[in-house]
């Protein structure tokens, strides 16, 4: 680092030094953990399916399912504002100011406060327009909307625990969230069988448990900060909203932030296709899309690697590591793709029979995984390469890029291809994925080139002006 923290605690001994030294085992000891906390989120979800598929019945599967793109519009806001807060930490710990790493923990909680509180109310009174949009059948809307509007007001605790989440990669302290998370992973298992077998609350129970278990892990994460001994001590009485601070927030997360909710757009596009071919593929496409959100974690882990090792390598002033930095991450976020895409789709069918036990809808599913999980690696290379530029302090283009390579792009597709004769069948829906993933990893690797040179310029600029 350009210059030595002052303050060592106890919590030092899970910090990752990314600015110096070897890179692959560096970023691989930050992602695994990454990986697997993605992995215990994801359960949160796939019990909810799991537990209302085998005790509910294929209306309450469909109705949790079809309730995932409206959640997600909502939750993907968020996610994108917590990389606006991994990137502004891990700068500030990359140069060593203990000042801006104590500004920026306590802008980014309450930002997560106050945003998690208007995107609750947001989510609720948009409820029914988000299922009536996504094309839900009627007779699944009351379903949905009861398991939607539980997952709303808990988007609060959400957005703590992910900004308090995007502090500790910043830091490169990726195995604490995971601890946190597995106790709330089993506890929510634990919630789910109990609320719907037991209390027979069927979607009801299976949000109330996905709620309580996150209060679990926001707690667990929220606490460990009070408790820490240096710069990175939460103390209630500091918060506040550093203008300083709040401004890098949302240069970076909320352009990332309206990348993921247009995402969320186009994939409520493509939901409401799926929607037009009944209940059978609306069930097989969830089923498939909870298989898949693991193929994905496991790939993304590679995506806040490139962030963070790219947020704090700048911050200390090394743009010559970006480089490797991008070129490990590439490598390894494609050897993710393809071995744990290739994996899921040949055992599809016993995957997809922990979903249900309808025939119909483990067909309708195994398609679903022929168009995406094999590909899925061209995903993780488009998602890598933003990742990396972000880092850089570049948010807007990549966003852009985004909007039409991918959202815009899903869209027209579904508007013409699907159209065409004998394209309009479930396969052309799915077609629609690999395609805008190829062309938009075209497009921002042409930007990253760009961005990178920009940067390099700036900081040799710099350094001979000093």
């Amino acid at each position: 680092m350009s210059k030595e923290i002052e303050t060592k605690d106890r919590s030092s001994k899970y910090e990752i030094d990314m600015t110096n030294g070897p890179i692959l085992k560096k970023m691989l000891r930050f992602a695994i953990p990454v990986m697997f906390s993605g992995l215990l989120q994801l359960l949160f979800n796939a019990a909810d399916i799991i537990v209302v598929g085998r005790f509910a019945g294929d209306e309450a599967l469909a109705a949790v399912g079809a309730s995932s793109s409206p959640v997600n519009l909502i939750v993907t806001l968020l996610i994108g504002l917590s990389t606006g807060v991994n990137v502004t930490v891990a700068k500030a710990y990359g140069a060593g100011r203990e000042k801006d790493i104590s500004e920026s923990v306590h802008t980014a909680i309450l930002l997560a406060i106050i945003g998690g509180i208007l995107m609750a109310i947001t989510g609720l009174l948009s409820c029914q327009w988000l299922l009536k949009v996504t094309g839900t059948p009627e007779e699944i809307v009351p379903l949905s909307s009861q398991y939607m509007n539980i997952l709303f007001i808990g988007i609060p605790i959400m957005a703590l625990y992910n900004f308090g989440s995007g502090i500790f990669r910043a830091r490169g302290d990726t195995k604490r969230p995971l601890y946190f998370l597995l106790a709330a992973g089993i506890l929510n298992v634990c919630l789910n069988l109990i609320f719907v077998i037991v209390f027979h609350l069927a979607v009801v129970g299976v949000a109330l448990a996905t709620v309580l278990s996150q209060i679990v892990s926001m707690s667990l994460i929220i606490g460990t900060l009070m408790k820490d001994k240096g710069a990175f001590r939460l103390e209630l009485r500091k918060l506040r909203l550093y203008r300083s601070k709040v401004k890098p927030i949302l240069v970076i997360g909320v352009p990332a932030g309206i990348q993921g909710m247009l995402f969320s757009i186009s994939n409520m596009a493509i939901q409401s296709s799926i929607n037009s071919f009944g209940k059978i593929y609306m069930a097989g496409s969830s089923a498939s899309a909870s298989l898949e959100g693991f193929t994905f974690v496991g790939m993304d882990a590679f995506t806040q690697s490139a962030v963070s090792f790219t947020s704090q390598n700048i911050g200390a002033g090394k743009v010559e590591r970006v480089p490797l930095v991008f070129r490990t991450a590439i490598t390894l976020v494609t050897a993710a793709g393809l071995i744990l895409g290739l994996l899921t789709y040949s055992f599809g069918r016993p995957l997809l029979s922990i979903y249900t036990n309808n025939p119909a809808v483990i067909d309708a599913g195994l398609i679903r995984m022929l168009f995406l999980c094999v590909p899925y690696f061209l995903c993780g290379i488009q998602n890598v390469i933003p990742g990396t530029t972000r880092g850089m302090g570049y948010s807007i283009v990549p966003t852009f890029i985004t909007v039409i390579g991918v959202c815009a792009l899903r869209i027209v597709w579904i508007a013409t291809v699907c159209q065409l004769p004998g394209c309009s069948t479930i396969h052309w829906v799915y077609a629609s994925y690999p395609f805008s993933w190829t062309v938009t990893a075209i497009s921002h690797y042409i930007y990253y080139k760009i961005a990178y040179s920009k940067t390099l310029k700036e900081f040799r600029k710099d350094a001979a002006i000093a």
